[in-house]
């Protein structure tokens, strides 16, 4: 079908060349870079360069042109993926400009990941422009990042916080740059309210019966991503600990926490230790699912949930907090980096809040008012810390009695109220003001790429700077707002 909006013949559509995650694979990064290079097939031409550790498939190449025709329609999309051990080279990037000819590169991930790209900038912006799709946890505003983002002609933040830090880091330079808001977007028809019409409600059911052991479970808390430091996932465990008891034992027989991850991480800690050392597994009922689900499955995680908690004390985004919103499932969320967006806090015009030097964060509670969908927990403490690498970030950590506080908020309102703040928070993502779809993010970054093709100016091969004293180099924005 050539139906789609905006659908161009394949010769007649700019080429891409996507460094980032195998979209093959289900990292964030690999799951939102396969959606949005799906629903952007139409308008471009895509190839990647499919990274992974030790990846088995390296130096091959694949066509997945066919499946997405068989999944969108489009009758001729291009799409390959030649997978690679980490995220590429100059050796092996000048060997794909040669063969591939793309109009433009779009990178998706860590800076750190792509010193190596930033090194050979000007080389490649004589003849093509490079795309940021990029995300930074905190602050600070990371001026260690400078040469990194003014090595791009585009950069699109994921989060408001990170178009504010593009802006704040940049300076001067950012006039020169196209900077743009483009946050995560989730696949309506994926994730969704699951009612007795779906098609596999039986599965369903059973599905919530061996996750539950056959118990009788009226109230579900849940955890998906990674056991890692920053991800908090220990302060959770204690947390609903302190839940449990508060609400005393008969009832809390009836609760349940789940935990989608692995309980022992060398980046985290041992959750079984934690869950043997803390809850009492007479009235305390934790769960754990380490086994890869399909994105069906996740779904039906989502719904068998009252409420998805992610306690993260740096998150540039929080992806499992989206997907629940989109699957009618409140949220509860440490406020910092771009779960703020999430949450949708107003300001005193009643306004979605916007980040400036003055107000970069509402990680303090400046404002207080927000989606009804959402249990805000503000963090207890702010600290710097840092690596060599990245010599300082805000650490926002919120205690666990403040997450147990929100668990039970939400667990004292009837099940009938909570479905309704439910619907309010997928009606909100799916809207125009949100555009936390994937539809919306893919026009989005059809936008965006046009306008960078579109304004693009090479780069000289040298430049003349005149060599003179510089002005100091410091954060100019506030630290206490």
């Amino acid at each position: 079908m050539n139906s789609k909006n905006g659908y161009l013949k394949q010769k007649d559509r700019k080429k891409v060349l996507l460094l980032c995650d195998d979209i093959r694979m289900h990292s964030g990064i690999a799951t939102m870079a396969r959606s949005f290079v799906v629903g952007t097939s139409h308008r471009f031409n895509w190839t990647q360069l499919g990274a992974a550790i030790k990846h088995p498939e390296a130096g091959k190449r694949f066509d997945l042109s066919k499946s997405i025709k068989d999944k969108t329609g489009i009758v001729d999309p291009s799409v390959f993926v030649v997978p690679w051990n980490g995220y590429g080279d100059p050796g092996v990037l000048r060997q794909m400009i040669k063969e591939e000819k793309p109009d433009a590169i779009l990178i998706f991930t860590d800076p750190r990941y792509w010193t190596w790209l930033f090194a050979i900038e000007r080389e490649i912006r004589q003849s093509m422009p490079i795309v940021y799709l990029n995300i930074w946890d905190d602050y600070p505003a990371p001026l260690y990042n400078r040469d990194y983002y003014n090595s791009c002609d585009t950069l699109m933040g994921i989060s408001k916080q990170t178009v504010n830090i593009n802006k704040l880091v940049l300076g001067d330079l950012a006039k020169n740059k196209t900077i743009k808001y483009v946050p995560h977007g989730i696949n309506t028809e994926e994730f969704f309210k699951i009612t007795e019409s779906y098609e596999h409600y039986n599965k369903f059911l059973e599905f919530k019966k061996n996750i539950f052991q056959g118990k009788d479970i009226k109230y579900t808390v849940f955890f998906n991503s990674r056991n890692i430091r920053r991800k908090s996932p220990a302060d959770l465990i204690a947390a609903y600990r302190v839940f449990c008891d508060s609400i005393g034992k008969e009832k809390a027989k009836e609760c349940a926490l789940i935990l989608h991850t692995q309980p022992i991480d060398q980046n985290g800690t041992d959750l079984n230790k934690v869950k043997e050392a803390l809850c009492d597994p007479s009235y305390i009922n934790i769960y754990f699912s380490t086994q890869k689900l399909s994105t069906e499955q996740m779904n039906w995680m989502y719904n068998l949930a009252d409420l998805t908690v992610l306690p993260s004390s740096n998150e540039g985004w929080g992806l499992s907090l989206t997907e629940s919103m989109m699957a009618e499932t409140m949220i509860a969320a440490n406020v910092t980096g771009g779960m703020q967006d999430q949450m949708r806090f107003v300001d005193e015009n009643g306004k979605w809040i916007e980040f400036d030097s003055d107000f970069p964060s509402n990680h303090r509670g400046t404002y207080k008012e927000h989606g009804e969908w959402a249990f805000p927990i503000f963090p207890s403490n702010i600290s710097l810390v840092g690596s060599v690498p990245t010599p300082y970030i805000f650490d926002d950590r919120c205690s666990f009695e403040d997450i147990a506080s929100a668990i039970e908020d939400c667990y004292k309102l009837t099940p009938e109220e909570r479905e309704r703040r439910g619907r309010a928070g997928r009606d909100w993502v799916t809207s125009d003001e949100a555009k936390m779809t994937a539809k919306a993010m893919s026009q989005n970054i059809i936008d965006v790429i046009e306008e960078t093709l579109e304004k693009f100016t090479p780069r000289d091969i040298f430049d003349f700077i005149k060599v003179e004293d510089s002005a100091p180099d410091y954060v100019e924005h506030k630290l206490i707002y």
